[in-house]
């Protein structure tokens, strides 16, 4: 239960949580030498620091990865006694923090624990050379967690950092557009009580097990998201179906909640997807039959359809414009996270057009794993 608090969750003595941006996302992997050399090499990524015994930090190695506003973090243990295993044990590769820069760490932290999140790490500072940030923690949904980031005046990266430029080529993804959560089964909602509680969330839009689903499986979705609409955090839960759905192949994989995909923004799909598939990257495969019956409901497009088909493009329009997204298989051999490559040309929304042939080649995945 979510611990209760006085009345549309705000008094004098609670200090507001206040989200700017999303600061970074930290992966913790079994091998963040390996994983920083594919996300350079396939996902186009700029390594530009670097956390290690070289630097001073002697239980684990994190590389920054960096793409426009994008920043990921990509952390492992160094020794068998490091606590990082038992979460790589359980998790495999995977999101560990999606962490937020705040104008008051200190105040963020008090606010989010007054209205209910576990804390994880109390306000403190993480000192280097070049300057000091203030960071905290609290506990969200699985083991995954919220970091608060106080940057102040501190110019680089995050202190015990050390410089450390390898170029990636950019393949023109520039910023987080989302990131969704799998939770358990009658989760969801307690899941957005507490961003609404704790950050003052609103839900943007929600989609139920009659707009995601086939003839076996189904999903019920909500998005919840910030007042400006720049931190959007959509959170799914399996829905009861004749066989098992890849939110429930998620969570058994997982062995509980947790990150299921970061989508990241481009101006130009085309040109990202090109790059992607020449650099190897894999996406889920998109049928022929769905692009016989898509231009008639979507209508015209700027960009060539052609090129679309070819490159396995889905296509989606709402009242505000369109948008183009297509989806990456799973990064590794656990059937876990993913990435999602979106562009926005008015639409503000997912993509429920698309759910169904999205939802059938994720279907079509599980049976080739034999995971139904």
């Amino acid at each position: 239960m979510l611990k209760p608090i006085a009345a549309h969750g705000r008094t004098a003595t609670v200090p507001a949580v206040d989200l700017r941006r999303i600061h970074h996302v930290e992966l913790w992997v079994g091998n963040a030498r390996q994983a920083a050399y594919f996300y350079r090499k396939c996902f186009g990524f700029d390594q530009v620091a670097y956390l290690g015994p070289e630097t001073g930090n002697h239980d684990r190695a994190s590389y920054c990865l960096r793409q426009g506003e994008i920043f990921l973090v990509l952390t492992s243990p160094l020794s068998h006694l490091s606590p990082l295993n038992v979460w790589l044990s359980c998790h495999g590769d995977g999101v560990r923090d999606l962490a937020f820069e705040v104008g008051d760490a200190t105040d963020a932290f008090a606010g989010a624990v007054a209205r209910g999140a576990i804390p994880v790490a109390g306000p403190h500072d993480v000192e280097a050379a070049d300057g000091a940030v203030r960071r905290a923690a609290v506990r969200t949904y699985g083991d995954t967690i919220h970091s608060f980031i106080e940057r102040g005046d501190y110019e680089g990266f995050l202190p015990g950092y050390a410089l450390d430029t390898v170029r990636g080529g950019n393949v023109g993804v520039h910023c987080i557009d989302h990131v969704v959560g799998n939770v358990d089964h009658d989760r969801m909602q307690y899941w957005c009580d507490f961003y609404a509680q704790v950050f003052d969330f609103s839900q943007f839009v929600s989609y139920d097990d009659k707009d995601i689903c086939t003839d076996y499986t189904a999903l019920r979705s909500k998005v919840m998201a910030d007042r400006e609409r720049n931190i959007k955090l959509p959170i799914n839960e399996p829905a009861p179906g004749k066989l098992k759905s890849q939110i429930q192949e998620y969570l058994d994989f997982n062995l509980t909640a947790g990150v299921q995909h970061i989508a990241l923004r481009t101006d130009d799909i085309i040109e990202t997807i090109s790059h992607l598939r020449a650099n190897g990257a894999e996406f889920l495969d998109v049928p022929d039959s769905y692009y016989e019956a898509i231009w008639k409901r979507v209508g015209r497009i700027d960009q060539d359809p052609d090129r679309i088909r070819d490159l396995r493009i889905l296509v989606d329009r709402d009242d505000n414009g369109y948008l183009l997204q297509l989806f990456t298989r799973p990064l590794q051999d656990r059937p876990t996270l993913f990435l999602e490559v979106i562009q926005r040309c008015g639409s503000d929304s997912f993509g429920k057009g698309n759910f169904q042939a999205l939802f059938e080649a994720i279907e079509r995945e599980q049976i080739r794993r034999g995971n139904v």
